[in-house]
């Protein structure tokens, strides 16, 4: 009796536990936030909505946003404010860019992957990283050197899709497509050959999981309001996190203690192709700057803009081929006329042809790669944080320490943005007599917009451009499963959830 009486009283105390602290939970999250004042948006949940609702939040925020282009989510720090109105997005973004920033709040999330790299800190930490960036993307060098790795990882890819197409197999395109995307963007970035593509690179590949459970991770943080507590005690998700950080550290220090050896040898020869020399080179100057905690944040931030941004771009626009197999051939028409060689030609041979000339004619390729963007943009969500008091153009005020948040993915289904036929995949609506023509970047906000406009958009689409002219040169793809419906992870960047099972038919046959 008396161990039963012990195991009710520990049960008892337990569940008085949760009750209070939900309790408090509850009485943080309704206190102070202005809600019945028609001055600030409408509340339509709090972060235990974005709970319930985290493997479809994207498409919760579209619900939502249809009728309420600016809305409030609450949590028990602050509100969390998510808006649709092209108007308040410029606000926050260029207008008023001094009084938003990333915050602590985002900060404390998101620092134990990213650290101080560009897309966490503000101020002058930020000016300072994207000058050293903008300068380095704008040279002659990293764009003939990306262009000639991308090309080359273009022809990889398709002698690997040929031996799935002779023998009819099964492939993940998605898979393919982020193995392929980290093997360019490590060479561009660190000037080093992972070929996880072939899948040779062990490590590579244990990285490249590690990286994506860690961004799965840390978007976690946004909906579990435990999370700091399961940090401190090293338990579940964070242990797990813990686990992976470690792994993305050890590989990404051993990188840079081996470039830094490299470029001190003796033989060394100063081409500074890739990006992470050309960082170690600055290095000389402002030696007390470049630490290797300073290169690893830089490193892991342009690897997740990278990798991510081009892989799940070309994972979706392909999905939408095989879903508009009229638009497949149209694209694939443009390639032919565009480079001059069609699948008879050797492959080495075609991707030494997609020349600068070749890519600026593809404005149909380019248009649906757009419409694909509009649709599942790499980034769904992002946002700033009010370091002041403040009011968007659409009247509702916002708290200093308030989230405010722009949802791409919603913005593209919006009738209200893109008109009825907001949610139909058509790149004509980005074409006038042919010609591509671009959108306010507060309308098309996929690259982000104003001073933080992402410095990597070029570089994105002519990789994108160059693995699609070749893919599409040599096959047809077609969906195993034509039904399906493809869905989403919920994290960071809009992974594809399960994969993306296709066929390739060899266009000889």
């Amino acid at each position: 009796m008396t161990i039963l009486y012990i195991i009710l009283t520990c049960i008892s105390l337990s569940a008085l536990f949760l009750l209070l602290t939900f309790s408090f939970l509850i009485l943080r999250i309704f206190t102070g936030k202005s809600i019945r004042s028609s001055n600030y948006p409408p509340v339509k949940g709090t972060v235990f909505d974005s709970l319930f609702y985290f493997n479809k939040l994207y498409d919760y925020h579209t619900k939502v946003a249809r009728d309420h282009p600016t809305f409030r989510l609450l949590s028990p720090t602050q509100s969390e404010i998510y808006t649709a109105d092209t108007r308040n997005i410029e606000h926050v973004l260029k207008t008023n860019f001094t009084k938003y920033s990333k915050g602590q709040y985002h900060h404390d999330i998101m620092s134990d992957i990213l650290g101080q790299g560009i897309f966490v800190v503000d101020g002058e930490k930020w000016r300072q990283q994207r000058k050293l960036a903008s300068l380095e993307f704008s040279t002659r060098i990293i764009r003939d050197f990306s262009c000639s790795v991308f090309r080359r990882n273009a022809a990889k890819l398709v002698r690997a899709l040929s031996e799935f197409s002779r023998e009819n197999g099964v492939f993940d395109m998605q898979e393919l497509f982020m193995r392929s995307a980290l093997d360019s963007i490590f060479k561009v970035g660190f000037g080093t050959e992972l070929n996880c593509l072939e899948g040779s690179s062990k490590e590579g590949i244990a990285f490249m999981k590690a990286f994506d459970e860690s961004s799965a991770l840390t978007y976690w943080r946004y909906a579990d309001p435990f999370w700091e507590l399961k940090r401190y005690l090293c338990i579940g998700s964070e242990a797990t996190l813990k686990q992976n950080a470690r792994v993305l550290d050890d590989f990404v220090y051993q990188l840079i203690r081996s470039k830094r050896k490299l470029i001190a040898g003796e033989n060394y020869v100063n081409e500074k192709d890739d990006l992470l020399s050309r960082f170690l080179m600055e290095s000389a100057k402002e030696p007390e700057e470049m630490t290797d905690k300073y290169l690893r944040d830089i490193a892991l931030s342009f690897m997740n803009a990278g990798k991510d941004s081009s892989g799940i771009t070309l994972s979706w626009f392909f999905y939408m081929l095989c879903k508009n197999p009229l638009i497949q051939e149209k694209v694939a028409e443009e390639v032919r006329d565009a480079v001059g060689l069609n699948h008879e030609a050797d492959i080495d041979e075609f991707v030494e042809n997609l020349s600068d000339t070749s890519l600026e004619k593809m404005h149909y390729l380019h248009a649906a790669l757009t419409e694909t963007l509009r649709l599942y943009p790499a980034v769904p969500v992002d946002g700033r944080t009010a370091d002041t008091d403040d009011t968007l153009p659409d009247g509702y005020r916002v708290k200093k320490g308030d989230g405010v948040f722009y949802m791409a993915y919603a913005m593209g289904r919006m009738p209200y943005i893109w008109g009825e036929d907001a949610e139909d995949f058509r790149p004509e609506r980005w074409l006038k007599n042919g010609i591509f023509q671009p959108e306010s970047p507060f309308k098309f906000v996929s690259f982000h917009a104003g001073p933080r406009i992402c410095i990597g958009k070029e570089f994105a689409y002519r990789q994108m451009k160059i693995v699609s002219m070749a893919l599409l040169c040599y096959f047809r793809f077609k969906l195993v499963d034509e039904t399906r419906i493809a869905t989403y992870k919920t994290t960071f960047t809009l992974h594809m959830n399960g994969g993306l099972p296709m066929r390739a038919i060899l266009r000889t046959t």
